[in-house]
């Protein structure tokens, strides 16, 4: 700036100083004299000294308006940033109720829920997949209708920092769906509330290590970000029962969880046992019978139930990666069976293993419109972890429990059309593959196991047929389902939305006995079943 300035005033001078040395010659031959150029001279030598000390001055004023508006400009960016964060730090605050230095947060929503099925279950607003009657149960041609708020859910986080490294959490969640056996829906419907989620969490940022102790959704079960609780990636659906080939529990566990940079996870989770067992139709011809494998519930359970005899936890093993496009995760499970039967007169147990492995995936197919997920799940003695609930084990001849080898997918679109609707499409199957055995008691032929092609399905599709001519295991079972949701509110005051679910779902059993001619012929009857689904739900999110 400096030199442009002098540039100029140097200039003028030099175009002052030609013009006189121009004008002088012929004043010379004139008027004037040697004295009066040497004069004029230093006149102008004084009138630059003059220019360059304004231009000095001129600079000295420039870099300092300079210098202002930079720290101006600084100030106002510093002090913009505060108010933004001043801002943020208030509505959170605002979501927040402060109790002896810890934060609790309120969520949840009321449900307003209806429900109709064409083949009656007796279900909620939660289906029962492999409970859909074959044709001969008379209540598959009778279709039915129920509206319900029992999925209507509460929960609460409370969250205080111990230092800026170490952040603990509590968090518990419940909902109406328990059905305590007063409960029923002539009167009152007094329907009791159901734990769903109850655990503390502590975080430790400098190490990356993640605790989590009480019940939660299953570590298997597929997150949308890391491994991080209560980013549980569920189809958007309003039936309380997932879609079949989603893989998730909800149970009391002890997890561990150690992070890198918030991109790569790798967890280990200690998780509550629990076996579901089938059992043939010819079982008490068996040539070992069991001792023991289950029980009457006691003390603290519902004298209604029973529970499997497990002495193991299940173990999963989950690695997650966040890599920029994405979330993407492997796991694997480790489960162990018990049971106690006799073996040439002496009682003893045994142990039996089984596990599997899965894996999942979220990706914006396009960014902020259209997401895409997929997950699933293979193995043995895995029946549990599926939506259907199909049996983790069933019985050898010789007493020991047998895993039935089962896998699940499930894949579905989410379209987010608008800030206010989205629609999705999701498809999902469970398979297992049959566990038969033939043993010999007596000299007579015993058909055990699962899926036994000599088991009677004869009269799955007649209509009033006796039930002992309907075993139907269950080979196959799938759904698709469509449906949408509208957030018709978002405002200060929470929000309200609305929905629609349709789902088709088959049930497929293996083959066993059916009439060929007339004549009893082993797998020859494959009998299916069929449901249609429809839902709605209004959805007030007040939190």
């Amino acid at each position: 700036m400096r030199s442009k300035l002098l540039a100029v005033a140097v200039a003028a001078g030099l175009g002052v100083t030609s013009f006189h040395v121009m004008a002088d010659p012929a004043q010379a031959n004139s008027k004037t004299t040697q004295s009066s150029q040497s004069a004029e001279i230093e006149a102008l030598k004084a009138q630059l000294q003059a220019l360059q000390a304004k231009v000095v001055e001129l600079e000295q004023r420039t870099d300092a308006q300079s210098d202002i508006n930079v720290s101006t400009g600084q100030a106002v960016e510093q002090v913009q940033k505060q108010v933004a964060a001043t801002d943020t730090q208030v509505k959170k605050s605002a979501d927040k109720i402060a109790y002896k230095g810890v934060n609790i947060t309120l969520g949840g929503f009321l449900a307003a829920e209806t429900i109709y099925r064409s083949a009656q279950e007796g279900a909620d607003i939660a289906s029962n997949y492999s409970a859909m009657p074959y044709k001969n149960v008379q209540t598959a041609h009778m279709s039915e209708f129920r509206m319900s708020a029992r999925q209507s859910r509460l929960s609460a986080l409370a969250q205080g920092d111990v230092n800026p490294n170490t952040h603990l959490a509590g968090y518990i969640e419940m909902d109406f769906l328990g059905g305590a056996q007063t409960a029923n829906s002539n009167e009152s419907n007094s329907f009791n509330p159901r734990m769903r989620n109850v655990y503390m969490t502590s975080d430790w940022d400098n190490e990356g290590l993640h605790l989590l102790a009480g019940q939660n959704w299953s570590l298997l079960t597929l997150n949308a970000k890391g491994i991080i609780p209560r980013t549980e990636q569920m189809p958007p659906q309003i039936d309380a029962q997932y879609i079949p080939g989603f893989t998730w529990a909800r149970q009391a566990q002890i997890r561990l969880v150690k992070d890198w940079d918030k991109k790569y996870w790798l967890g280990i989770s200690l998780e509550n046992p629990q076996t579901t067992f089938y059992s043939s139709p010819n079982q008490a011809n068996a040539p070992v019978q069991q001792t023991a494998y289950n029980i009457g519930a006691g003390s603290g359970f519902d004298s209604a139930n029973t529970l499997s005899l497990n002495h193991m936890p299940d173990v999963i093993v989950k690695f997650a990666a966040d890599p920029g496009f994405g979330h993407y995760e492997v796991f694997g499970l480790g489960r162990a069976f018990y049971n106690r039967y006799a073996v040439n007169g002496s009682y003893q147990n045994h142990d039996t293993y089984g596990g599997g492995w899965g894996l999942g995936a979220i990706m914006p197919l396009i960014d902020k419109t259209l997401d895409w997920q997929i997950s699933g799940m293979s193995g043995k003695g895995i029946g549990r972890y599926g939506s259907t609930q199909l049996p983790d084990v069933t019985f050898s001849p010789q007493g020991n429990l047998a895993p039935i080898k089962e896998s699940m997918i499930l894949t579905g679109l989410t379209w987010h059309a608008n800030p206010d609707i989205d629609v999705y499409l999701f498809g999902g199957r469970e398979s297992t593959s049959k566990k038969d055995f033939i043993a010999s008691k007596n000299g007579a032929l015993v058909q055990l196991g699962y899926g036994n092609p000599a088991y009677n399905n004869s009269g799955c599709d007649t209509t009033g047929a006796a039930a002992a001519t309907c075993v139907g295991n269950a080979k196959d079972i799938w759904q698709g389902t469509a449906g949408f949701w509208w957030k018709f509110y978002q405002g200060k005051f929470g929000k309200m939305q609305f929905g629609a679910q349709y789902s088709h779902t088959e049930k497929e059993a293996f083959a066993g006995q059916g009439f060929v001619n007339g004549v009893l012929t082993n797998g020859a009857a494959s009998p299916k079943a069929k449901e249609d689904m429809f839902f709605t739900s209004f959805r007030y999110y007040p939190f």
